[in-house]
């Protein structure tokens, strides 16, 4: 449905309201009884802390987007993701349980947005949406990462809908970077509030669906949510690859993510979060001014960002590689 230019500016000052109050609220003396994120071998932080901050996030958002005449299955879906994921939180759910919800997700909103792709696209579009929402949630795992990882790239989105005409995903996209925005406030270290699976699992699922739904509208090509979101598909994908080529069992809990290994380096969580908000800005404007040039520009845009990471990563492997050697040579 059309929406009128004046929201704008109210969706995003609404979203930071609304995300404020209900932290603020959660965390207050009249909050909820509040599920904590008890430090396990993953865990960067020493003590417990109130994982709901995700909580905040999606309410709002699906505030905004009921306002916004959001798609419903995009809604319903993130809705259930949401709700499974706070149980998760509170209680602890199966992994298989876990992940049969979101590969029902994924195939209801393929089913019912994309349902005129070929099938060899959407199964790998499926396994895009599985993957890339289990991995937001593999990278909540230090001060201010995910949430700025939320801002930079939903930010991107909104301002790429924005100049191609869609008014209503522009404004879905700010409302995310705006309570994810204010969510900072209170994560940003030393951490007051956590994200919580509540939030990272529907972020993730509304960070790759967007982006298709950008591709499907011709707003921009794949490699742009891809180019966006990059610093977390990198970091969780290639440290899988490699816990894989390890014969590790890979699904267990780790520390082993390039942004932890920073903070084990003596980066810290600031130090950490800021490069990473560095790296988030820079992929988001080099996609945005991309999206304006020839193909051949994009193609060689695509692989210089490719040689970057490539380069990055080889240099936290080696300094790792350093630090592991260092620790060898203490006496026990």
């Amino acid at each position: 449905m059309p929406v009128p230019a004046s929201y704008a500016l109210f969706v995003p000052f609404a979203s930071a309201a609304i995300t404020y109050t209900l932290i603020a609220w959660m965390l207050g003396p009249h909050g909820l009884r509040l599920p904590l994120d008890s430090p396990n071998e993953r865990s960067l932080h020493s003590v417990p802390i109130p994982r709901v901050g995700g909580v905040a996030i999606v309410a709002t958002v699906l505030a905004a987007g009921l306002a916004l005449g959001a798609s419903p299955v995009l809604l319903a879906t993130t809705l259930v993701l949401a709700g499974v994921s706070f149980l998760d939180d509170r209680g602890g759910l199966p992994a298989r349980a876990r992940l049969v919800i979101h590969a029902l997700a994924a195939a209801v909103w393929l089913w019912v947005e994309l349902a005129a792709t070929p099938f060899w696209l959407l199964a790998l579009f499926f396994l895009a949406i599985v993957w890339v929402t289990n991995l937001y949630n593999f990278m909540d795992g230090m001060d201010g990462l995910a949430g700025g990882m939320a801002l930079f790239g939903f930010a991107a989105y909104a301002l790429a809908f924005w100049l191609g005409g869609n008014t209503a995903a522009a404004l879905l996209s700010a409302s995310v970077a705006a309570a994810s925005a204010v969510f900072l406030r209170f994560n940003f270290h030393p951490a007051r509030v956590f994200m919580g699976d509540a939030g990272s699992i529907p972020l993730g699922f509304l960070a790759v669906t967007l982006g298709l739904e950008g591709w499907r509208d011709g707003t921009w090509p794949l490699w742009f949510p891809l180019v966006v979101f990059s610093p977390f598909i990198v970091d969780a994908s290639a440290t899988l690859a490699q816990r894989v080529a390890r014969k590790e069992t890979f699904w267990r809990p780790h520390r082993t993510h390039y942004y932890q290994r920073l903070v084990q380096l003596g980066w810290g969580h600031r130090n950490t979060a800021l490069a990473e908000y560095a790296l988030m800005a820079g992929c988001g404007v080099t996609a945005l001014w991309a999206l304006g040039q020839p193909p051949t520009v994009q193609w060689v845009a695509l692989a210089a960002i490719s040689l970057v990471y490539v380069a990055l990563t080889a240099a936290v492997d080696a300094a790792w590689r350093r630090h592991a050697r260092t620790l060898d040579a203490r006496p026990s």
